[in-house]
């Protein structure tokens, strides 16, 4: 299986999969190509929530704000998957989520790339398909052609919250389709209160959106086990006034 995930909307991962589907007989699975434009920190959230849940599998990622750049391209091997992507630190977290930081990285030479703005196409792509190759062969990774091991390459570690005996001074980390308002504040901090105080709005906290009426603010603990910030029904950025990035104090 080669996964593929993007902030390039449509049509461009037609082409990439097309380029995959001429070296390749991998089943292609799509995780989203609608991550938020050139926010490598969102797509690393996601890919880090949803990569564990595949089995073995080449996850090809392509959030790249520096495409033409000196920026390298990468293989990470984590475990028994691998992820190629730009080296902008986007997959090391769904990597360590694989792996449990037991990692290798190897830079892809991509000098002779067709363009110098679609290397998911002339890149990344050719890449992951030969990376599928290579395992049907059990060979290693390292073997390939046009790839070498590398010691340096670019983390990503997504920010940690301040938790205090009162106060829980946090960041957005994403605010997904629906509205709902992510953050990095781990849902243990607010178990067992009925309220909290979010940015000096007093706001009820539930288990479920359903747990207040509809169009009524709360704080929950969503799937990925930090707070949310959300509106029954509506969407929690807009009544928050927040957005990714935002900085984020709940008083308990």
């Amino acid at each position: 299986m080669i996964t593929l995930a993007s902030d390039f909307g449509s049509p461009y991962p037609a082409a990439m999969k097309g380029v995959i589907l001429q070296q390749s007989d991998a089943r292609l699975v799509d995780v989203s190509h609608e991550f938020p434009r050139q926010d490598v920190r969102a797509a690393a959230f996601w890919l880090r929530e949803i990569l564990p849940y595949f089995p073995p599998a080449v996850h090809l990622v392509v959030v790249d704000p520096g495409v033409g750049t000196d920026r390298a391209a990468v293989v990470v091997e984590a475990g028994e998957h691998a992820l190629v992507a730009p080296d902008n630190g986007v997959v090391l977290s769904a990597a360590r989520a694989l792996a449990d930081d037991e990692l290798t990285v190897y830079e892809i030479e991509d000098s002779d790339a067709e363009s110098s703005t679609f290397h998911g196409r002339d890149v990344f792509a050719p890449a992951a398909a030969a990376v599928h190759e290579r395992w049907q062969t059990d060979e290693p990774i390292g073997a390939l052609d046009r790839v070498s091991r590398v010691d340096e390459h670019v983390d990503l570690r997504l920010p940690e919250p301040d938790i205090r005996d009162d106060e829980l001074v946090g960041e957005v980390l994403v605010v997904d389709g629906f509205g709902n308002v992510i953050t990095n504040v781990p849902g243990y901090a607010i178990e067992g209160f009925e309220q909290v105080e979010v940015n000096g709005q007093t706001v009820p906290v539930g288990d479920t959106f359903a747990s207040v009426p509809v169009g009524q603010w709360l704080a929950t603990v969503g799937s990925h086990g930090n707070v949310e910030l959300d509106v029954n029904q509506g969407r929690g950025d807009e009544a928050f006034g927040l957005r990714a990035g935002d900085d984020v104090r709940i008083g308990l």
